[in-house]
């Protein structure tokens, strides 16, 4: 965990002398690090010259940031359906990522706060073979909710069960570079890749790849919901809400997961979110709308939590459905985005220009303006673009809902008044929220959607660009770009490594169906009653969707 039990409030700062000012930082130093007292660091530091009103401020600070056990964590989250399920490989949105990964079943490894990865379930790794080769700790102590003891069986086929031809998970990009695993004894797992990876581990944090009890026969129990992570599903009506309670055997107790029960609610519409906030129905809520977070601001007892990182507003166009199999029309309609008024009037500021390229600002390896140019609205541009495909005009529907990323509709209203000097009518369609991940995204031509982003530029390509990834949701196949998604991952030249990413993001900005207005900030809102962490992960938002493991009750 990576919470700071530093206050800000420097007690040597109150005295004048060298001297004391050292013994003070000496005394501060020790209480934060509980080497002393409460009572012991108050009554020294009023004997040394500093104010009571300045020792009791560090002390309440200190105590603040101190992980505190007990409560119900409350959370009001989007993304849920009611079709929900409880395979892993079918985990589409923010609800079942933070009720699956983040309290019932842990994955191998997990993102922290830092961009950092560690170990969860897996103790360590070693790679070898020029990365093509993978051993994998299996962690000591750990049991699942229904007594039984992990063991390598239980990793390899959990990763299993997403592998191979005919899996439809939405994590199969992610595994696609993985020849074979097998177990080391009980103890260990052994991955061989197709070619060399140092991502390997980071790739394994992927939402999807949750670790289930083995069946024994190379299959896993996913249907019952158990799991070895920090809470036992007790209650869950799917995309309604599911109540989690904490697990009496979890192995990291003292480190994480604080609170006694961890209760979900899904609440599709932002008025409705934002109300159960404030009035304190739930202590947490994510995808605040942005032209509403300045009034969280204005809520008693409640605070707003911005992370930014990779998450990003697109609009999928499906590159084997007409008018969209036509390159030239993607990039007419590329042209016809004003992606500075989408930022200003449907994200009011929060966020960043995309350039449909979906490797983000927190991307190692993201091409620079001079590498890839910022591209602007140009209906001239699309006009050109159109009489190329032998067209004069153009008649689109886009396909939206709120769910799809919050003002998709609004967006849509946008786009079809700045269409209109190219010479492309656009029908705004507005889909129903509920069932939206199974009817209308990768199922219309040109719809709404959002990604939270991935930490590394292989992850993201692996698991929604590349041609045979399950997730791919423009239907775009290009060989010269899977070519090169396959040599960057074995590349140990970092100079070498890059050109070939950002030769993968020019393919995609030019060939692809993607359309990336903005990356947008994560906008979120917590009661006082909660305490966060002074830093939190942006790789997904609510804190890496693992805040029911480093929050507590404050």
């Amino acid at each position: 965990m990576s919470n700071s039990r530093n206050p800000k409030h420097d007690i040597s700062t109150e005295v004048s002398d060298k001297e004391t000012q050292i013994k003070a930082k000496k005394l501060q130093e020790s209480f934060v690090s509980g080497k002393i007292s409460r009572r012991n660091f108050v009554s020294t530091s009023v004997a040394i010259g500093v104010s009571l009103a300045g020792a009791t401020a560090v002390v309440n600070q200190v105590e603040a940031a101190t992980p505190k056990s007990g409560g119900r964590l409350r959370m009001g989250i989007t993304g849920g359906a009611t079709s929900d399920v409880l395979d892993p490989g079918q985990i589409l949105d923010a609800y079942m990522i933070n009720v699956s990964m983040g309290q019932v079943r842990p994955n191998m490894t997990k993102i922290m706060p830092d961009g950092s990865v560690e170990g969860d379930l897996a103790s360590g790794w070693q790679a070898s073979n020029g990365a093509k080769t993978w051993k994998f700790d299996v962690r000591q102590g750990v049991e699942f909710h229904n007594g039984k003891t992990l063991d390598s069986t239980d990793i390899v086929d959990s990763i299993r069960h997403h592998m191979g031809p005919d899996s439809k998970s939405g994590g199969s990009g992610v595994v696609s570079g993985i020849k074979e695993i097998r177990t080391d004894g009980k103890d260990g797992v052994i991955i061989e890749l197709n070619e060399g990876n140092g991502d390997l581990p980071i790739l394994l944090s992927d939402y999807h790849l949750n670790i289930c009890p083995s069946n024994g026969d190379e299959t896993i129990d996913w249907q019952s919901g158990i799991g070895a992570g920090a809470y036992v599903l007790a209650e869950h009506e799917p995309g309604v809400r599911t109540l989690t309670k904490k697990f009496a055997n979890y192995w990291n107790t003292g480190n994480d997961s604080y609170f006694d029960e961890v209760e979900t609610l899904g609440i599709i519409d932002p008025t409705a979110r934002m109300s159960a906030l404030s009035t304190g129905v739930v202590d947490a809520i994510n995808n605040v709308p942005a032209k509403t977070a300045k009034r969280l601001g204005n809520m008693p007892n409640v605070k707003t939590l911005i992370s930014t990182g990779n998450k990003q507003a697109t609009m999928p166009m499906l590159c084997d459905a007409d008018p969209y199999t036509n390159q030239n029309v993607r990039n007419a309609m590329k042209h016809i985005v004003n992606r500075q008024e989408l930022l200003d009037k449907i994200f009011f500021g929060y966020g960043q220009l995309g350039n449909d390229n979906p490797v983000g600002p927190a991307n190692y390896f993201r091409a620079s303006t001079d590498e890839l140019p910022q591209r602007e609205y140009d209906p001239e541009k699309a006009k050109f673009y159109l009489k190329e495909a032998g067209l004069s005009n153009l008649s689109v529907q886009f396909h939206a809902a709120d769910t799809g990323f919050a003002g998709a509709v609004d967006a849509g209203a946008l786009m079809r008044e700045s269409a209109k000097a190219a010479g492309i009518d656009i029908e705004v369609v507005r889909e129903p929220n509920d069932g939206y991940w199974s009817n209308v995204w990768m199922v219309k031509p040109w719809s709404a959607c959002d990604w939270s982003g991935r930490p590394t530029e292989d992850w993201i390509f692996s698991q929604i660009y590349y041609s045979k990834a399950d997730w791919n949701d423009t239907h775009w196949k290009n060989s010269s770009f899977d070519k090169l998604l396959v040599e960057a991952r074995s590349e140990t030249d970092e100079a070498k490594r890059r050109e070939k990413y950002v030769e993968m993001q020019r393919i995609v900005h030019t060939d692809g169906g993607l359309i990336l207005p903005v990356f947008l900030s994560e906008i979120m809102g917590y009661r006082g009653s909660i305490a966060v962490p002074g830093q939190v992960a942006n790789n997904w938002e609510l804190d890496g969707h693992l805040c029911a493991r480093r929050w507590w009750s404050a």
